[in-house]
């Protein structure tokens, strides 16, 4: 089985590239790859002109607000970014584009992405804002919004629990967004707040499997973090 155990450096070398669409997966603080994350702002200059998807704007000086705050990315897809008044200056002075997306239709999206499904209909957010320049069909009588699925070139998700052959376990909510960002992207590195050898996660606890995942990382202890599970 192969050991896909990484420095952080060792996976950003390999997989990252400046132009890339990033899924970054968390909820809040949790499953969030702060290691990871932290580690690429130390290099503005080799990751510019990223596209982001993520649940939310981090909070000033955490998680995406590092590369956001840089300049590093120039559009952000996410569902609340209320946290970050940094950010929200920045968007409405015209300095990055950000696409809101209703919280159920932006996880729906990604998981579109990930079976293949390439659009969908939803009839959330007619009549209000979310709707305007949409395209908008008719389907027995009824209308709705058509809704395109998201993919990215890289998904980073932090989970609690990773073997060594990239199985992994998430607790509780941590688990938010992580999972369904996987498939919906080419290459996945997880940042894990524990290794384990394989075998010590049971096979019907593996969130997701070893064969999506490319690259582990392990997780450096923060202050920020959520208490262990």
């Amino acid at each position: 089985m192969k050991n896909k155990v990484m420095t952080p450096d060792q996976a950003i070398e390999r997989y990252l590239e400046a132009g890339q669409t990033w899924m970054v997966g968390g909820f809040g603080r949790g499953g969030v790859p702060f290691t990871l994350l932290e580690t690429i702002a130390a290099d503005p200059v080799s990751f510019t002109d990223l596209t982001l998807i993520k649940n939310d704007a981090s909070e000033p000086g955490l998680g995406i607000d590092l590369l956001l705050s840089q300049g590093m990315v120039k559009k952000l897809v996410a569902t609340h970014i209320g946290l970050n008044p940094d950010f929200i200056a920045r968007m409405n002075q015209g300095e990055i584009d950000c696409e809101l997306v209703p919280q159920g239709i932006f996880a729906e999206r990604i998981r579109a992405g990930g079976v293949g499904i390439p659009a969908f209909f939803s009839d959330i957010g007619l009549g209000t804002e979310v709707a305007q320049g949409r395209q908008i069909h008719q389907l027995n009588g009824q209308s709705y919004l058509l809704e395109t699925a998201l993919q990215g070139d890289v998904a980073m998700v932090c989970a609690d629990r990773v073997d060594r052959a990239g199985n992994a376990w998430w607790s509780g909510s941590n688990r938010n967004m992580c999972v369904p960002m996987v498939p919906a992207c080419r290459t996945t590195i997880v940042e894990a707040r524990e290794i384990v050898d394989v075998g010590c996660i049971a096979p019907e606890n593996v969130h997701i499997p070893g064969v999506l995942v490319n690259a582990i990382v392990q997780a450096q202890p923060r202050a920020h973090m959520q208490e262990d599970f």
